[in-house]
């Protein structure tokens, strides 16, 4: 019901990909530009008829919202304190269907590179990885693409470059292009 409001009254349009899967994945949210990307990405997933997961900055989760935003499906990360985060996932992941939201830009600011999390956890787990989006350009969001992850990371992110290659974030000019620092290495997570 919420979901369907916000379509109905959103400057934006849904425009997804059928989800080829049965099961759990993760799914990229990008470009991650503004504060809306999340409401968006709740309204994606609420629309599809499914309740996402997602990790948030562990600040998010102090009163008086924490509350609010665990029963949203959010997972608190300490950047300065991740441990055993991605395995902490990873195990969530592989009991019942789950979809993860990742945001791998890490923050809304332009940066470098992305964070490597959702590449590993997908990988860890052995599970797809679907490419949503929030294009500013064509006032659309949704679902995109589906990848199966092969470990060789440059070719994987080739295709993922190719996907937000003309996605436009909110404010366009903070998007960080998609880039792991371990794309000089053959393999991740394995």
């Amino acid at each position: 019901m919420i979901a369907r409001t916000f379509w109905a009254f959103s400057r934006y349009r849904l425009r997804s990909e059928p989800l080829p899967i049965e099961g759990s994945a993760v799914l990229v949210g990008a470009p991650h530009t503004s504060n809306w990307d999340f409401v968006f990405m709740l309204a994606i997933c609420w629309r599809h008829g499914f309740a996402p997961l997602w990790l948030g900055k562990h600040t998010l989760f102090k009163a008086p919202f924490g509350p609010i935003m665990r029963a949203l499906g959010g997972i608190p990360v300490n950047r300065a304190h991740p441990g055993r985060l991605v395995d902490d996932v990873v195990s969530r992941m592989r009991v019942g269907k789950h979809f993860l939201v990742v945001t791998p830009e890490g923050t809304r600011a332009r940066g470098k590179l992305w964070k490597s999390g959702f590449y590993r956890i997908a990988s860890d787990a052995g599970l797809p990885v679907v490419l949503a989006y929030v294009d500013s350009a064509t006032h659309t969001a949704g679902l995109g693409q589906t990848i199966t992850l092969t470990g060789d990371v440059k070719a994987d992110m080739d295709v993922v470059r190719e996907f937000y290659a003309d996605k436009h974030g909110i404010r366009p000019d903070l998007f960080t292009p998609p880039m792991l620092r371990e794309e000089s290495r053959p393999t991740l997570g394995g």
